[in-house]
């Protein structure tokens, strides 16, 4: 993906509702004496853009080129807004100070990666003809410097019908227009090139109570059709996108964990604008903002996706081939370097893992817990006779690295020959070297490589050994083959 998309530095224009994502980050213990509501004890808050904000910051993190177009209010949010946005790199194309207006700002109560409360501070009355005129006449000057132009309307009085209507008519044919929409009426997006509304917005415009597969495909194409759009997007949350060209197809999410669908929205519109401008299809433009999605619901509050985090995403998704996670001496120093280079904090532990149990799963379980990839160094056929004896191992050194690359919280295995794991210690650096608790008071080979040596306890009476006792046992008495 990062190859698909290095070249790409598309210019793209937003223009809509700026507003600040306030957190209030703090713990939730008991209840007030006063009333029956919740006490939060804030441990600490957060500004980020909103809106039509966190539009940008999406495309800036993607590594788009960007314009914001926007009015605002003379007071102390709307000077924050645009120390920030000059302090992310993004171009003023017209940002207006409009006097007696609130600039927007959310404020929301965390706690435990859940929101309590929000409260909001905003004008919602619609800009001046004067400011509309001033986008305009911006737009006009500069239309030709951008690949695509995307409105993030949150119903805050900055996209008037007017002001719509008249950017529409001015960029029609020569720079692509896609819409997040908002409210019942969506005549004032008439034919824009791509809007993407949710399925409640969709219902609410349409008409159209949409309950399954039908009511769906009627409410795209009555929206379509009526509105005379090139294309319609409906996301379905947890369902995935439905993309309504001549016929509607409907593409599956990717979120393995939500915690936080906050600007999943502008998250989509941001990765879909990307994409096209980058040249993409708008096939291949929905999954790309599947997968950006898919990232952010799983972190908390307005967030942000790197094409970096979207492809280790994707990774993580689509285990196609596990061979790919057995890594040679060469391949993992790569692999290790990349990972450093990202601030990653890497674990190391080795074994013959020789009849997989639940003590190794157990042991492996808590080694990952201690960082973010965990490598794990097995024992060759070879080094395993000269430690076990010549009767093992029972399962050959590609089995027993094989069935290890299928556990999820196993990144990497690396087959190594001697006794020890030393060499591979030694090329790996890691921050973190597991052993089991067992080496209490003994050498631990390559502790003086590793930052940080742990030990995890095991689980009595289980290991590969007992195994084979108890199968002996059993299966090999007199008279019994």
């Amino acid at each position: 993906m990062k190859e698909l998309f290095k070249k790409s530095k598309p210019k793209i224009l937003v223009i809509g509702d700026l507003m600040i994502d306030h957190y209030l980050w703090g713990e939730c213990e008991r209840i007030s004496p006063e009333a029956p509501v919740q006490i939060v004890d804030i441990k600490d808050e957060s500004f980020v853009l909103g809106g039509a904000g966190n539009v940008l910051d999406n495309l800036k993190a993607f590594g788009a080129d960007v314009g914001i177009a926007s009015v605002i209010g003379e007071d102390e949010n709307g000077r924050w807004l645009e120390k920030r946005l000059k302090a992310r790199g993004i171009k003023e194309l017209a940002l207006i100070k409009e006097q007696g207006r609130k600039t927007s700002k959310k404020s929301r109560v965390i706690a435990f990666h859940q929101q309590i409360v929000r409260f909001d501070k905003e004008s919602k009355d619609s800009i001046s003809k004067k400011s509309e005129e001033e986008i305009l006449k911006a737009l006009k000057e500069k239309l030709s410097n951008f690949d695509l132009i995307l409105l993030s309307d949150y119903n805050k009085g900055v996209l008037t019908s007017s002001l719509v209507k008249k950017i529409i008519k001015l960029a029609k044919n020569k720079v692509p227009i896609f819409i997040d929409p908002k409210g019942d009426d969506y005549s004032k997006y008439r034919g824009a090139d791509l809007i993407t509304p949710n399925k409640k917005e969709a219902s609410v415009a349409s008409g159209i109570n949409i309950k399954d597969e039908n009511s769906l495909k009627k409410a795209g194409f009555y929206l379509k059709n009526k509105f005379n759009f090139n294309n319609v997007i409906i996301t379905l949350s947890e369902e995935g996108i439905a993309l309504f060209e001549e016929e509607m197809i409907k593409i599956p999410t990717v979120a393995k964990e939500v915690y936080d669908v906050t600007g999943a929205g502008d998250t989509v519109l941001a990765a879909l604008g990307f994409s096209v401008a980058s040249g993409k299809n708008l096939k291949d433009a929905i999954k790309f903002a599947n997968l950006a999605a898919g990232v952010v619901v799983g972190k908390v509050g307005s967030a942000t996706a790197t094409i970096e985090e979207i492809e280790e995403y994707e990774r993580s998704l689509h285990k196609k081939s596990f061979d790919e996670y057995i890594k040679s001496y060469e391949k993992i120093q790569e692999v290790v370097k990349y990972l450093k280079n990202k601030g990653k904090k890497i674990v190391f532990t080795n074994g013959c893992f020789d009849i997989l149990h639940i003590g190794h799963i157990k042991y492996l379980e808590k080694a990952k817990k201690l960082g973010d990839v965990l490598i794990v160094g097995v024992n060759s056929d070879e080094s395993v006779k000269k430690l076990k004896g010549e009767n093992r191992p029972i399962n050959s050194e590609y089995d027993r690295a094989y069935i290890l690359t299928t556990l999820e919280f196993v990144d990497y295995v690396v087959i190594f020959n001697e006794e020890t794991p030393y060499d591979l210690i030694k090329l790996i650096e890691p921050d973190i070297l597991v052993k089991g608790a067992d080496y209490k008071g003994k050498k631990i080979v390559g502790s003086d490589i590793a930052k940080m040596v742990k030990l995890i306890d095991f689980i009595d009476g289980k290991s590969t050994t007992e195994i084979i006792k108890k199968i002996e046992k059993r299966f090999h008495k007199k008279g019994q083959t």
